[in-house]
């Protein structure tokens, strides 16, 4: 095929380390790997679409077999090994797609196959893409050979060169017997430059702002910033050049200073220019999902604009868009801009059960304008309470101060007057459905009084008081207790009392359960009993008799 009739990913794809871009890290570990002639048995390669995990597969194959070393590798001027792999030719290089060979039987070909040495070159080479599309079974027949691959005569051996996009789906016992390598995201400036210095290769008139745009869609893959490239050079007469506004309509993508003017209308609840302005957008071919989708990402750089550059914003923005947003979002609260966030959140949702999509963001952006609204008054609310506040304060400060002139210092209640206050205080609680919790034993009363036997049970059995004071409780515990006990008796003592109360466990040794009281005094009964003159007597006459039980009688019996 001429090369000038092929597609750009194609045209100008790497041939060697040197013009690969992005991965330069990965690149300096595979040459020095090569030269001190440490090569792994098997390369695994990962990461998002685009970024040349193919690519560096077939260099390291040409690194691995150019007649001329790694030192002197092939770069104009291929070998034969070179150029044969450069062409998917070559014998001892075979590449398999696992997408459309998937099976064990595949795989057990490819076995067989090892098992003959290279005749042209020093290795033999599988490269297996986007292998994570392998049966289990055939997953498993390869572990063998991928540990101990065959050796040939001539010094050689057998590598296998991985590639996948979906490294979560191939087994850890795969994983562990390659040497993997995690290949990032081109940056924006490096891919910017990389395709400008093609568009001028190709001769073709693009602006950088719609390169730049370009490089945004594109979100870091190689592949299809040069898919979009070849597709707006195709789009205009060679006369004409392609400008940012001729871009957005290419792609489907529209002016970020709209939806900035968007945002400003919705911060002044100017409804109608609002909308005109989403109708405008809609008009111009955005998808409601695709708008949706950059209002979030627009509410992104208000809220954090001024921890961002530029750079960080993946040319996203020129330079006019971010100095109006940092404008903007100096006037804007991050409560606002976080309720904004949610809201949007929840219209994305909404979009899959409309089926007019376009009038849901028109309702949407009028929600919002009513939320800001709502949040101005509720902050003017706020203020007037704030001063509300502070006058009454004053005026209760000057009272307090007459009230101090006016009284006697030695002045002190009357401790049945105490009393009173206090048992009044008890019964205007429980009248109005509340309970007073002065111990541990009204505690366990009132858990017997509304029914709740497994919590009454807990603090039977299972606890040990150390510290009871007023809404606070300090205890330690057994193995047995329920690990949802803390959170249940803080509850109920909310729900009884109207009050917050801390429950705390401690490492001190409190005192004995509830129950381990009773049969410690049970026991004590028992022995006790045991030293009447009846019990004795009774014993005299029924020597096999056994007292288990004692039971005090009551003072009217």
């Amino acid at each position: 095929m001429n090369k000038n009739s092929k597609v750009l990913a194609l045209k100008y794809r790497p041939q060697n380390f040197f013009e690969l871009i992005g991965q330069e890290v990965i690149s300096e570990t595979i040459i020095n790997s090569i030269k001190a002639n440490k090569v792994p048995n098997a390369y695994l390669f990962t990461g998002i679409r685009g970024v040349g995990k193919t690519t560096i597969a077939r260099i390291v194959a040409k690194s691995l077999n150019c007649i001329n070393g790694i030192d002197k590798i092939c770069k104009d001027d291929l070998c034969d090994n070179c150029e044969a792999i450069t062409n998917s030719s070559h014998i001892d290089v075979l590449e398999m797609d696992a997408a459309s060979k998937t099976g064990v039987d595949d795989v057990r070909d490819l076995i067989e196959f090892s098992r003959y040495g290279p005749s042209t070159s020093k290795y033999k080479i599988f490269i297996i893409d986007e292998v994570h599309m392998l049966s289990k079974q055939a997953f498993n027949a390869l572990l063998k050979t991928l540990e101990e691959p065959p050796q040939y005569e001539n010094g050689g051996g057998l590598k296998f060169i991985f590639a996948t996009t979906e490294i979560k789906k191939i087994p850890i016992t795969v994983v562990s017997r390659c040497q993997r390598f995690d290949l990032s995201r081109v940056k924006s400036t490096e891919l910017f430059e990389f395709i400008k210095k093609i568009k001028d290769q190709e001769k073709g008139k693009v602006t950088d702002d719609a390169l730049r745009l370009i490089v945004k869609i594109s979100e870091g893959s190689v592949r299809d910033a040069l898919s979009l490239l070849d597709r707006a050079l195709l789009s205009l007469d060679k006369d004409k050049e392609l400008d940012l506004n001729s871009a957005q309509k290419i792609f489907g993508y529209f002016d970020k200073s709209q939806l900035i003017d968007l945002f400003e209308l919705i911060f002044e609840g100017n409804e109608t220019k609002a909308i005109e302005i989403y109708r405008k957008i809609y008009d111009q071919g955005v998808e409601p999902k695709v708008f949706i989708n950059d209002f979030l990402e627009l509410i992104y750089y208000f809220k954090n604009i001024n921890s961002l550059n530029i750079e960080s914003t993946n040319f996203a923005l020129n330079d006019d868009e971010f100095s109006k947003i940092k404008k903007i979002a100096n006037e804007v609260s991050n409560e606002t801009l976080i309720l904004f966030w949610q809201f949007t959140l929840r219209t994305l949702g909404e979009l899959e059960i409309v089926n007019n999509q376009n009038l849901s963001i028109e309702m949407f952006l009028i929600r919002l304008m009513y939320l800001k609204s709502l949040k101005k008054n509720e902050q003017s609310h706020l203020e007037e309470d704030k001063i509300d506040q502070l006058k009454k304060r004053q005026d209760d400060e000057l009272v307090a101060k007459d009230k101090i002139k006016n009284e006697t210092i030695s002045q002190i209640k009357n401790i049945s007057q105490e009393q009173k206050l206090r048992i009044e205080k008890d019964e205007g609680i429980k009248a109005r459905g509340k309970f007073s919790v002065n111990s541990f034993d009204d505690l366990l009363i009132i858990c017997n009084q509304k029914k709740e036997i497994k919590l009454k049970y807990e603090l039977e059995k299972n606890v040990n008081l150390v510290r009871f004071d007023k809404k606070q409780i300090e205890i330690s515990f057994n193995e047995n207790l329920d690990k949802n006990f803390v959170k249940d008796l803080s509850l109920k003592l909310f729900e009884w009392t109207g009050e917050r109360w801390i429950i705390t466990l401690s490492k001190t040794k409190g005192g004995l359960s509830v129950k381990d009281k009773e049969k410690n005094r049970k026991i004590e009964n028992i022995n006790n009993a045991k030293q009447s003159k009846l019990y004795k007597s009774l014993i005299e006459k029924f020597p096999d008799a056994d007292l288990i039980d004692v039971t005090q009688k009551k003072q009217d019996d």
